[in-house]
């Protein structure tokens, strides 16, 4: 994985796009270049059936943490924040940790989250705030499964229900803002690459803590 440093596309060098730019619809390059990885991602976590009991959302809750930890730093960056205004809003770090807290799973032990202030470029944080809010789009159907546990937006489920404006605008208002950053060919490659990366943490992170028991072995 990429530790992206300055040493890749800076944020602070790389300007809002121009009327040229206008037509590219990155959110939809991203789609179709990491299709395979969001499949098996979904695949893997659905084997592990997170809604089948309380201890299971436990653990799915504490992958959840892993990842919003991940990447934290990319929501309080102000530079980013003038590329997707009101960015700090969207994080949903807080509401997993609240979530941990209802249920009374413990936060897991962590190496060093993947970005700290300043450590990143501009390709590379496009590319994983594109997981992190494709993540919140498509959880609608989660959110649904952990009524079933009695879970809801003010106990358990606060990370996974819709923003205030509704699911589909929210994220169409993420899009807007995703593909209106111009970037070179270069940087686009960049951010492929990090979509691509992001998604493979988080399948790390589903294989750290959503193991599937093995046949005999209670859940």
């Amino acid at each position: 994985m990429n530790t992206f440093t300055s040493n890749s596309t800076s944020i602070d060098t790389i300007a809002a796009a121009d009327s040229n730019h206008a037509n590219h619809d990155r959110a939809a390059s991203l789609k179709q270049a990491t299709s395979r990885a969001h499949e098996a991602l979904d695949a893997d976590i659905m084997r592990f059936d997170p809604f089948g009991s309380a201890q299971r959302y436990g653990c799915f809750l504490q992958m959840q943490y892993a990842f919003h930890r991940d990447v934290a730093a990319l929501f309080e960056d102000a530079a980013l924040n003038r590329f997707f205004p009101r960015l700090r809003e969207r994080s949903r770090l807080t509401q997993v940790i609240a979530d941990l807290q209802d249920v009374g799973v413990p936060l897991p032990e962590l190496p060093a989250p993947v970005f700290s202030a300043g450590s990143f470029s501009l390709p590379a944080a496009i590319g994983w705030l594109y997981v992190e809010e494709g993540s919140n789009l498509g959880g609608a159907f989660l959110y649904k499964m952990a009524a079933r546990l009695g879970l809801h937006c003010n106990h358990g489920a606060r990370h996974l229900a819709p923003h205030p404006e509704g699911r589909a605008p929210n994220w169409r208002g993420f899009v807007a803002q995703l593909n209106a950053i111009a970037l070179d060919a270069s940087a686009e490659a960049q951010v492929i690459e990090a979509a691509g990366d992001a998604f493979a943490r988080v399948s790390s992170h589903v294989r750290q803590f959503c193991r599937v028991p093995s046949a005999g072995m209670a859940a």
